[in-house]
């Protein structure tokens, strides 16, 4: 093992550039790598299952949430941007926090990351198996077994990342623009067909209480947890130093214009309707019906289980990208570190990445539980390692700007103020659980990094033994 296990404790001049550790270097241009955020995060998606759950919270201000959690995500986008600045590496955040902070930070980040890919790589396996139920039963009057279904998603979505990091950008790119693009056009032909008005209620945030917004801001960021997916490509990117910062804002930017337009748009639209927002199975199908175009109901429901797909693709490369990091620093055997001489891609940690996303769906599938369980609880552990790498990266900032000599007292109070916001999230996350297992997620996620702290000791221990 080599003494990149402990870690750096700061930043020097030879971190400022990029790595390639046998990835192919300068092959996705800047759509290509925006797609890789905009695909981890499944917009598609959270105008469907998320909104949805949003609105049983916070009613009519389910927009003025999406706003808060807008902001919220662009402090996270401009630290990290900073940091995307400096260099290009497959570990995004982790190496960012370790060649910053003391070796604990960079491997709670490390395995805080990891968890947070494969979790949400996992909940949105859960959403296509979700949507391939829906489909299935409307067309064919018949749900499909559910771990065949999730075999194939996985496994295809696994073929398709190892095979080649450019092809898998541009089928995640198409998918999201598609999906995207007929959402978009039902939202703008509801108000010709329902007549164009100004929501007052929802301007107003009427019937809201403070209360219930806390448990909503937390459902919320989920929509936006893998906006910072690009950072994991590394010098796969032509010109990455300036492509990915470019791209974690303009994903963090343009998702929140979108979630807000969604979330106006569906409240207003079941207005007067007998099914409430809060319980529908497919809200965009029913405005499209209202707006009297219901072929694209159909479309959008099946492109928000291409979405899911394409979701499932970015979360496996993100993953094996990470693990590629781990393996390289001594965190995990060195198998994992190395990447197909033909491809160019990292195929045992993908392999492994896609691995353990299906396992953890196949072990609640034979525990009964429905596409939209595992969605839910899985997408809400994930939420624990995002905010965890966010916050350190955030904490980082200002140590790697100083070391540079590039200190800064706006950046240092911007940092601070993210690190101050993510914690107030957290906190809403502990205080929103209803149930006992939504309960114990936060405890499962502290084992998991205990766990995860405790094998690095162990491994550090050998190496210095050596």
């Amino acid at each position: 093992m080599t003494s990149s296990t402990t870690t750096q404790s700061n930043v020097s001049a030879k971190d400022i550039g990029t790595e390639s550790y046998g990835l192919r270097k300068g092959v996705l241009g800047p759509i290509e790598t925006l797609a890789q955020s905009v695909s981890a995060m499944a917009p598609s998606t959270s105008a469907s299952l998320t909104i949805p759950l949003v609105f049983a919270y916070a009613g009519n201000a389910t927009w003025f949430v999406y706003l808060l959690a807008t902001v919220s995500m662009l402090l996270v986008g401009f630290c990290i941007s900073r940091f995307a600045r400096l260099s290009a590496s497959p570990g995004s955040l982790y190496t960012y926090t370790a060649n910053t902070l003391p070796p604990a930070f960079g491997v709670a980040a490390a395995w805080g990351l990891l968890l947070a890919y494969l979790a949400t790589g996992a909940s949105v396996a859960g959403g296509a198996l979700y949507y391939a139920t829906v489909l299935s039963e409307q067309f064919f009057h018949w749900a499909p077994p559910a771990i065949p279904t999730l075999a194939v998603v996985c496994a295809v979505a696994g073929l398709i990342a190892y095979r080649d990091v450019k092809l898998s950008a541009e089928v995640m790119l198409w998918i999201e623009a598609v999906s995207v693009g007929l959402i978009v056009i039902v939202l703008i032909l509801l108000p010709v067909h329902i007549g164009l008005q100004l929501d007052r209620s929802q301007f107003q945030l009427k019937g809201i209480s403070f209360n219930s917004l806390g448990p909503a801001l937390v459902l919320s960021i989920f929509s936006f947890v893998g906006f910072e997916g690009a950072t994991t490509l590394g010098g796969e990117v032509r010109d990455p130093l300036r492509t990915i910062p470019r791209a974690v804002l303009q994903c963090a930017l343009l998702a929140g214009g979108f979630f807000m337009l969604c979330a106006y748009s569906e409240v207003l639209g079941f207005r007067g309707q007998s099914a409430a927002l809060s319980s529908s199975t497919s809200p965009l199908h029913m405005l499209a019906a209202k707006a009297h175009v219901s072929p694209l109901g159909v479309a959008i429901d099946c492109g928000a289980f291409v979405s899911m797909f394409a979701c499932v693709l970015a979360c496996a490369t993100a993953a094996a990208r990470v693990l590629l990091r781990m393996a390289h620093d001594g965190l995990l055997p060195a198998a994992l570190g190395r990447t197909n001489a033909r491809h160019g891609t990292p195929g045992a940690a993908v392999a492994l990445s896609i691995a353990l996303m299906f396992a953890a769906t196949v072990a609640m599938a034979l525990r009964g539980e429905t596409g939209s369980t595992m969605y839910d609880l899985l997408g809400s552990l994930s939420v624990f390692g995002f905010l965890t790498a966010y916050a350190l990266v955030a904490l980082a900032l200002p140590f790697a700007r100083r070391a540079l000599g590039k200190h800064s007292h706006v950046l240092a109070a911007v940092s601070a103020l993210t690190v101050a916001v993510i914690l107030i999230i957290a906190i809403f996350d502990l205080n929103s659980a209803e149930d006992i297992v939504h309960a114990r997620i936060p405890y499962l996620y502290l084992g998991y990094i205990v766990a995860g702290l405790a094998w690095y000791a162990v491994r550090r221990r050998k190496a210095q033994a050596v």
